[in-house]
């Protein structure tokens, strides 16, 4: 038996606010899928995977799905020439040619296996009431044994049914959710500091965030074809700020070096009269750079939850992160002697 897989676009030019759609496209390998996942909000632009890394180095998105592909006369159109193709094509014979037979019986001669009931004519006398779903490979996922781990053939699903319970790889909202995580744009992490650029050797540098990054971020991802809508919304909201000051010789404060939200904001701006103050997030360099900089690395956490069809309340995700590298120069404290 053969399987048909369809590929998701790997061409995803969506950003903040425009949409783009992950859509089959034609090859010689077999069936592709003509459902479209179309995506929305803080999306990757020019590219499908993000720039959040998910802070549970398990969690992955699915690497492969199933989902609407055609209605019964279209597959009809486009299955039963794949299969004219092939069974016509030199040195199809042998076991080759007996499994495109039992395929081609299977859509066309009622002809099933267990837990796969065959079909007469491709279902078209119920077209419109139905679809064909057909599976789907992530394009990001590596591993192309993952990859193609969704390897049934097409599958008829009435319209409003969920899949057969043996689908496990079914596309559900929450799967949705995933793949708007894996393609999630976050802006930016740049840290506000003072002194700014060039600092002194013991001398406290202030760090915060401005409050505009504390805004909430969003991503949807949504199927919509006749007869059956699926969409997710997956949310990101600040949680904390990790700095690394990219010396050994530092003093961080806090001393874990992670600055929590504290009334809406992580640290606090540098005012006069606050230099003998400990900032509530920053860091002391105990030695200088010797002309050169220190890579300070600021790495914001987001928490992540989504909500999506059939799901009431949000539902956590494992946290992201994403990282900035900020050259910062320290200098000696210059002495005078009187």
């Amino acid at each position: 038996m053969t399987s048909a897989v369809a590929h998701a676009d790997e061409d995803v030019r969506n950003g903040p606010g425009s949409g783009k759609t992950d859509a089959g496209k034609d090859s010689q390998n077999g069936i592709y899928a003509a459902a479209q996942i179309h995506y929305t909000g803080a999306v990757a632009q020019g590219k499908s995977r993000g720039n959040v890394t998910s802070s549970d180095v398990t969690w992955a998105p699915p690497p492969c799905w199933y989902a609407p592909y055609l209605g019964a006369k279209d597959f009809k159109k486009k299955m039963s020439k794949e299969l004219k193709d092939s069974m016509s094509a030199p040195g199809m014979g042998g076991h080759a040619g007996a499994a495109l037979s039992e395929l081609q019986r299977h859509y066309e001669d009622d002809y099933g296996w267990t837990d796969t009931p065959g079909y007469k004519d491709y279902n078209v006398d119920k077209d419109g009431k139905g679809m064909f779903w057909a599976a789907v490979e992530n394009p990001d996922e590596p591993d192309v044994l993952k990859r193609s781990s969704c390897n049934d053939i097409p599958f008829w699903v009435d319209k409003g049914e969920a899949p057969p319970p043996q689908y496990e790889q079914a596309i559900t909202s929450k799967m949705l959710a995933e793949l708007a995580y894996q393609r999630m744009q976050l802006p930016k992490t740049k840290v506000s500091l003072a002194p700014e650029g060039t600092t002194k050797v013991n001398l406290p540098t202030w760090a915060w965030l401005d409050k505009a990054v504390f805004d909430d971020v969003r991503a949807k991802a949504a199927i919509d074809v006749p007869g059956f809508h699926l969409e997710a919304t997956t949310t990101a909201r600040p949680k904390s700020l990790s700095i690394n000051p990219g010396s050994d010789d530092a003093t961080m404060i806090p001393a874990s070096g992670e600055c929590p939200i504290v009334d809406g904001k992580i640290g606090a701006p540098y005012a006069k009269g606050k230099s003998k103050e400990a900032p509530p997030c920053g860091i002391v360099y105990n030695r200088s750079s010797k002309g050169a900089t220190f890579p300070l690395k600021a790495s914001l956490t987001w928490e992540i939850s989504w909500t999506g069809t059939g799901q009431d309340g949000p539902v956590g995700m494992p946290d992201g992160t994403i990282e900035v590298v900020q050259d910062i120069a320290v200098e000696e404290v210059q002495s005078v002697n009187r």
